[in-house]
């Protein structure tokens, strides 16, 4: 059995030509799980989603470009940062076919608030502005800070902790949790975390905000590779 998962994989200006690109912690960490991470580039058309999961056995959706506040009927904030219509469009299409399938879903930073936007909620645009505290969320790559997680979630029994020390490189996160998600790791000045499907009936999706592939544990990509199987 393959179990190939498909991993989005935005496009990025490189040497003045646009480009599909992945970074290679992604294929590490899930190469290191047992899996094989196929990109799927975010300039998908939308209709042809569902035929990009065929053969695959869960979706990943990876961090970069904020959410255009337009899918949550916000207005731009100031200090709003890149956006990618064409990507958002393309990840809503996927996250929409993979629930039609029945697919685990690991969300990672962007992905996490991708996935609340699909369920019908909003995101903090910029949290320093909006919503100012003592956790250093916009930090640095060697930025890191402490969450608090669920005892009994999802997300508990995937990492086999209740907390953990995580990175810390986003400047949105979710305001108005989706009616279809649950809330299970909060940061300190109690912003969310990490989010899980409130059907517990549902299939395996687990939303953070951090960065696990950069990270050392793989208790995350572990828990997938076993959803996946």
């Amino acid at each position: 059995m393959t179990l190939a998962v498909a991993v989005t994989a935005p496009r990025r200006i490189v040497d003045g030509r646009e480009r599909v690109t992945l970074n290679t912690t992604y294929v590490r960490a899930l190469e290191g799980a047992g899996l094989v991470p196929l990109a799927v580039p975010t300039i998908l058309a939308p209709d042809r989603a569902a035929a990009a999961l065929q053969g695959v056995r869960g979706l990943v959706l990876t961090g970069g470009e904020d959410v255009a506040p337009a899918r949550y009927g916000a207005a731009p904030h100031p200090r709003l940062g890149e956006v990618d219509p064409v990507r958002d469009a393309a990840e809503l299409a996927l996250i929409a076919a993979a629930r039609a399938q029945r697919l685990p879903i690991l969300a990672i930073c962007s992905g996490i608030q991708i996935l609340n936007v699909a369920l019908g909620g909003t995101l903090y645009q910029d949290l320093d502005s909006e919503r100012p505290g003592p956790v250093p969320h916009t930090g640095s790559e060697t930025s890191h800070h402490a969450v608090r997680v669920e005892p009994g979630s999802l997300l508990e029994r995937t990492l086999g902790a209740r907390s953990a020390t995580v990175n810390s490189r986003h400047h949105q996160a979710i305001r108005d949790l989706a009616p279809g998600l649950r809330a299970v790791a909060w940061a300190e000045d109690g912003v969310i975390e990490g989010a899980e499907l409130a059907d517990s009936a549902a299939p395996w999706t687990v939303a953070v905000q951090w960065h696990p592939e950069d990270l050392t544990e793989r208790a995350l990509f572990d828990g997938f590779a076993r959803a996946v199987v």
